[in-house]
């Protein structure tokens, strides 16, 4: 009887501790256990954290952390982290969590335009992706990579085509790089390529001269009719006599450094500088900043017309008074230098 009573006590506990057990188990893996309001919460893993790393931005989004991480060492995702952005859907159990971020890596988008150099490039994509500004530009200026892919330091920001690209957050400056390679690619396709064979260029200097399309207007519509003004002057060795190349020579000058030209002066006509297209005839040595797509588009697809002369019209801010001699240019340009001195503007 004595016997039958110690049995039945044994079955009794074993019962209560598998009852327990099945419980552990049940709340480790399957009882929700968020701690946010939001529907979503995200999660930034870094390249090469820790499982202590990874616990620390988890520790205010979870109820109960130790029954996270006896799931988390069951499953081995304490010495197999992953790197990404990672979200977490209110409601989620342990399971669910170490499924996400251990396999669900969500791709971020990714955008930029008009950036004026690398380095304002480089921290523009800093704060998109994982990578920082200092490993963006070493990736972005690296010698080699220029020189293998016909690109130097002059012409190197064209490479850049301003768009709105997927990319994981967790990409390092030479991935960004190298994917930016490959969109630049597949951008100067074969019709686009025939295009700038048609008007005598190169892509890169397509990208150089819609740079300054695209500074000279900012209005689409009118960007075609400046590519024609500025290819007419190609064509038959004129200067450019783009005004934003001087603003970008002088920039480049210690004495304008945190300056903004308002008004081009005849002072900045004698900046020696490869960018000084009053200076020198042709295209500058690369782009003066990222050229918008409507500006690359309105080169390759340029008006033709007879205009070899254009100045900013005082009565359509933004849109310019093109001419076909030089007496209408300093009747259209004379109109905008009184619309200057009657604002206040002298520089």
């Amino acid at each position: 009887m004595y016997i039958k009573k110690i049995i039945v006590a044994i079955v009794l506990l074993g019962l209560v501790v598998a009852a327990f057990f099945a419980n552990y188990v049940y709340s480790a893996m399957f009882k929700p256990n968020t701690a946010f309001n939001n529907d979503t919460a995200y999660v930034y893993i870094p390249t090469g954290a820790t499982y202590q790393d990874v616990r620390e931005q988890l520790k205010p989004l979870l109820k109960d952390l130790g029954t996270f991480d006896a799931l988390a060492e069951r499953k081995q995702y304490t010495t197999h982290i992953k790197a990404g952005k990672f979200s977490l859907t209110k409601g989620m159990n342990n399971n669910d969590i170490i499924n996400s971020i251990r396999i669900k890596n969500i791709p971020v988008q990714v955008a930029f335009n008009n950036q004026e150099s690398i380095a304002k490039l480089a921290s523009r994509i800093s704060v998109q992706i994982e990578a920082d500004s200092l490993s963006l530009i070493k990736a972005m200026t690296d010698t080699l990579f220029l020189t293998t892919n016909n690109f130097s330091k002059t012409t190197m920001l064209g490479m850049y085509i301003p768009n709105s690209y997927e990319f994981f957050w967790n990409t390092s400056g030479e991935e960004f790089r190298d994917r930016m390679l490959k969109e630049y690619h597949r951008f100067w396709n074969a019709k686009r390529i025939e295009k700038a064979k048609a008007i005598g260029l190169t892509p890169n200097e397509v990208i150089t001269l819609a740079s300054i399309v695209h500074e000279e207007s900012k209005a689409a519509d009118e960007q075609p009719r400046i590519a024609g003004v500025y290819l007419n002057r190609l064509k038959v060795g004129m200067p450019l006599q783009a005004d934003p190349t001087l603003k970008f020579a002088a920039y480049q000058l210690p004495e304008y450094k945190d300056t903004v030209i308002k008004r081009v002066l005849n002072k900045h006509k004698l900046i020696e500088s490869p960018y000084n297209t009053y200076l020198y005839v042709g295209l500058p040595p690369g782009p003066i900043a990222m050229a918008d797509l409507t500006a690359i588009e309105a080169v390759l697809n340029a008006e033709n017309h007879g205009y070899y002369y254009f100045a900013a019209d005082p009565d359509r801010i933004g849109y310019h008074r093109f001419a076909k001699n030089l007496s209408q240019h300093n009747a259209n340009a004379r109109a905008y230098q009184n619309y200057l001195n009657r604002q206040g503007i002298t520089q």
